[in-house]
């Protein structure tokens, strides 16, 4: 079940394009690799990021997992929903499970990104 509206990385990250915003977390087959999430770190508000690089940590029982930025920008918002409540991430990973959203310096790094097709053979549909 790999939502077709959005778009992934091969990070294991999910994209929904929001008015030259994007909003992030990690895919339903990430928080399943990683199990019972009991942390998030949160990027902070303001943060000037490039794209690949670390902007926030999803800890589980049994794991660390990394959050990549999809493409260079500033932090604009983080759901601090899940300081309270990490498994949100694993109950609605696609939904209340976001993690930030980034205010995209150049929207043609995204065209580098898989649409559900492709991320699904990715992962071999299990998405």
């Amino acid at each position: 079940m790999i939502p077709q509206e959005l778009k992934y990385t091969k990070d294991h990250e999910w994209v929904k394009q929001e008015d030259g915003r994007v909003r992030v977390g990690i895919t339903h087959h990430a928080q399943q690799e990683l199990g019972d999430i009991v942390f998030v770190e949160l990027p902070a508000v303001g943060r000037k990021v490039e794209k690949g690089e670390l902007v926030a940590t999803v800890e589980s029982v049994k794991a660390v997992g990394e959050v990549y930025a999809p493409a260079a920008g500033e932090v604009v918002e983080a759901n601090s929903a899940l300081e309270s409540s990490p498994e949100l991430v694993n109950k609605d990973p696609y939904g209340e499970g976001w993690i930030f959203v980034l205010k995209v310096a150049d929207p043609a790094e995204l065209g580098e990104l898989l649409d559900a097709a492709g991320y699904e053979s990715l992962v071999g549909g299990q998405g």
